[in-house]
């Protein structure tokens, strides 16, 4: 389960979750009930990728939206587990250098 706090929206935070790239589930904190009902049920068992694509820059008020918020929040999670791949990464390296200096000494 993932949480994202909005800004600029009556919505004040998102809960979802993505599994395989789709999302899974998600909710909105606060907000226009219809709105977030809405996007939720259009949106989940989508594509993230092609979700951010398709909501990212929506405008309602202070230049942003719920809509784009969640494309925010997708954003966000990308970066989060690409940077947790990167490091898994340079994990398994370290531990895998480690490993040969050993057998050649």
């Amino acid at each position: 389960m993932e949480t994202f706090r909005t800004a600029g929206t009556c919505a004040r935070q998102i809960i979802f979750d993505v599994k395989d790239n789709v999302l899974t589930s998600c909710k909105f904190i606060n907000g226009c009930s219809g709105n977030a009902q809405g996007i939720t049920k259009l949106s989940e068992g989508q594509n993230i990728d092609q979700l951010i694509e398709k909501l990212q820059g929506i405008k309602c008020k202070q230049g942003t939206s719920c809509p784009d918020q969640l494309a925010k929040a997708l954003l966000a999670y990308k970066e989060k587990m690409a940077t947790k791949a990167a490091k898994e990464l340079e994990k398994q390296e370290k531990e895998k250098a480690i490993a040969e200096e050993n057998t050649n000494t």
